[in-house]
């Protein structure tokens, strides 16, 4: 924990050269016990940042290519991320999401599956909506905004991006065991938890450029929250 701590403090210092950041909300992120943090994605750096900021350790799911590389691989898994294979039906992923949330864990979620094309957000992957409902403990959706102008896909960084960061209050789904059930809640479940986010992104967009310091903390405005 001392290493996941350490690369906290470093992505806050770093991100102050490179942007600034306003972040809304992280007090509705539950301090202890099981959640699943539901958020799009646009850049890289998405996990990063909301790892940064958040207060409590975040087991992410990432793509399994980034595991193979060396040295890379080794750091993720030190940073509680986990390999999850896209374009596919990963079992092995969804346990590992079961058994951290079991152990009282909070596990972040990219429902996109990846990052967007254009900023906009992708629909949702029906397996992320499955494993909602099959896990039953509160789902916290968290917009990114100004990422993708920091680094877009098939492009490269670039400096004085602003970043907003919007946590929404927690949802509460129904818990199903059989998949039939699942399957049937699938359509009203993905448009409750995708507008919701829409409503996010929305308020992301509309929030004014303020930097942070290192610690997390904005220079003034009662709004942002750490």
């Amino acid at each position: 924990m001392i290493l996941y701590r350490t690369a906290q403090y470093l992505a806050r210092s770093l991100w102050r050269i490179v942007g600034t950041i306003d972040v809304q909300g992280l007090e509705n992120i539950p301090q202890t016990g099981p959640c699943i943090i539901i958020c799009n994605h646009q850049s890289y750096v998405d996990p990063v940042l909301i790892q940064a900021w958040c207060r409590r350790p975040l087991h992410t799911m990432a793509k399994s290519t980034q595991f193979s590389t060396p040295g890379l691989g080794w750091l993720m898994k030190k940073l509680l991320s986990f390999p999850v294979r896209r374009w596919e039906i990963d079992p092995q992923a969804a346990r590992i999401v079961l058994r951290r949330l079991e152990a009282g864990q909070a596990v972040c979620v990219y429902i996109e599956g990846e990052r967007s094309w254009d900023a906009r957000l992708q629909p949702p992957r029906r397996g992320t909506l499955r494993l909602i409902l099959r896990a039953g403990v509160p789902v916290v959706p968290c917009a990114i905004t100004g990422t993708y102008d920091f680094w877009p896909r098939w492009g490269r960084p670039r400096r004085g991006a602003h970043v907003n960061i919007v946590v929404g209050e927690p949802m509460r789904f129904p818990q199903r065991d059989h998949r039939a059930e699942r399957d049937r809640l699938l359509p009203p479940t993905a448009d409750r938890l995708m507008a919701t986010l829409r409503t996010l992104l929305e308020q992301a967009h509309g929030r004014p450029g303020r930097a942070l310091n290192a610690s997390g903390r904005s220079g003034g405005s009662p709004s942002t929250s750490d």
